[in-house]
């Protein structure tokens, strides 16, 4: 991997202001210290603009290059907000939030965007205009969408955008990218239970809402199995179960949640409707009431293929290491709300070996920062030109 002196140089900075956002984590739409730090730094850098409280808590930074002759406007996203986790390392900087922790890298997304502010706003090699985009909950938040309903697109005028995600597994330096859907639609699940309370030792006078919904979990996990063409792809996750609060008395009701992934909307209405079958028809034949509430999550991420193109011959230019055909994930992000108007694309950028995302054990790898920086500038310079 080749990386310009300057950035590699900056590489100690950057990290100490991923380790500071690391250990003040803000969950989503609460980032108010965090987006004041971002604000902060890039003021001082000397950036054409700076907005704040845009989707709530989200900053933007306006970069413009030594000309305009291009009037090419290009958008660069990171996510800024946190999880509740609580964090499982002893690192210097670990959280001091209890409760709370960067499990997914945001903490690196930001520092590595406000890196390439830094440097892009000292050399301006380019011609146009950089829009970085540092945008508040992503963890269930849809903190892009509350941006896109702010007015960001439009008020910047951005013509393509582009995201970046860090991946534990995936060697520093290495680079995935796919055309096609990346990621999946995410869809909120609910099942209420409700059934006839009683004595545990009388089981017969009630209608147990925990046998309910333990044969409701059971017949959920059938649908991809036996529904669903093995070609196609499709997640049914029960994720909360609860019920009851004593060991001698069969509770009234029972709460179910869980998440839906799928990537074709025909596989998602199918998936859906049998969900909505199967529960309702397991309440009756237990004499329990079922109701079923299915949110509707983030969308399917699907890449533009030009913009594929051009994302993965940027990260050929300082790295050997780039898979344009990376293979899909089941995980959701919201950046699918910009790509579902604009052109784009989405990145992933190897963390190396790390615990995974979302584990209270994850740290982002400060190795990449260099890899991250370098992508945000060659795709300013590369794409920004008369």
């Amino acid at each position: 991997m080749t990386i310009n002196n300057r950035i590699a140089a900056l590489q100690p900075e950057i990290a100490g202001w991923r380790q500071f956002i690391h250990a003040h984590p803000e969950i989503r739409y609460e980032e108010e210290k965090t987006a004041a730090f971002v604000a902060e730094r890039l003021r001082s850098f000397g950036v054409d603009e700076v907005v704040t409280g845009l989707g709530k808590t989200g900053v933007v930074a306006v970069v413009r290059g030594r000309q305009a002759k291009s009037g090419k406007v290009i958008g660069l996203r990171a996510d800024m907000d946190a999880l509740p986790i609580h964090e499982a390392t002893d690192k210097p900087y670990k959280s001091t939030v209890d409760g709370k922790m960067h499990a997914c890298g945001h903490d690196g997304h930001t520092a590595m965007l406000l890196g390439a502010a830094k440097y892009l706003a000292e050399t301006r090699h380019f011609d146009g205009t950089a829009v970085l985009v540092f945008q508040p909950a992503e963890e269930g938040g849809a903190g892009a969408l509350a941006m896109i309903h702010d007015g960001l697109l439009e008020r910047f005028g951005i013509q393509e955008i582009y995201g970046l995600h860090n991946r534990p597994g995936v060697p520093v330096g290495h680079f995935g990218i796919r055309k096609g859907a990346q990621l999946a639609a995410s869809d909120f699940l609910e099942i209420r239970v409700e059934g006839l309370g009683g004595h545990a030792a009388r089981p017969q006078h009630t209608a147990d809402p925990v046998v309910c919904g333990a044969h409701i979990v059971t017949a959920l996990q059938s649908i991809v199995a036996r529904n669903i063409d093995p070609l196609d792809s499709a997640v049914v996750s029960l994720t909360v179960f609860k019920a009851g609060d004593v060991n001698n008395v069969i509770p009234q009701r029972a709460l179910l949640q869980g998440t839906v992934r799928t990537f074709k909307a025909q596989v998602r209405d199918e998936v859906i409707a049998r969900i909505r079958r199967l529960a309702v028809n397991t309440g009756e034949a237990f004499g329990c009431k079922v109701e079923v509430e299915l949110g509707d999550g983030y969308p399917a991420l699907i890449n533009h293929d030009a913009n594929v193109d051009f994302a993965a011959g940027v990260a050929r230019q300082f790295s050997d290491h780039v898979d344009a055909d990376f293979p899909p994930s089941l995980g959701g992000e919201d950046f699918a709300y910009f790509l579902e108007r604009i052109p784009g694309a989405f990145m992933v950028c190897g963390n190396g070996d790390t615990a995974k995302l979302h584990h209270p054990a994850y740290d982002f790898n400060d190795e990449a920062i260099s890899a991250g920086v370098s992508y945000w500038v060659k795709l300013v310079e590369t794409r920004c030109v008369p």
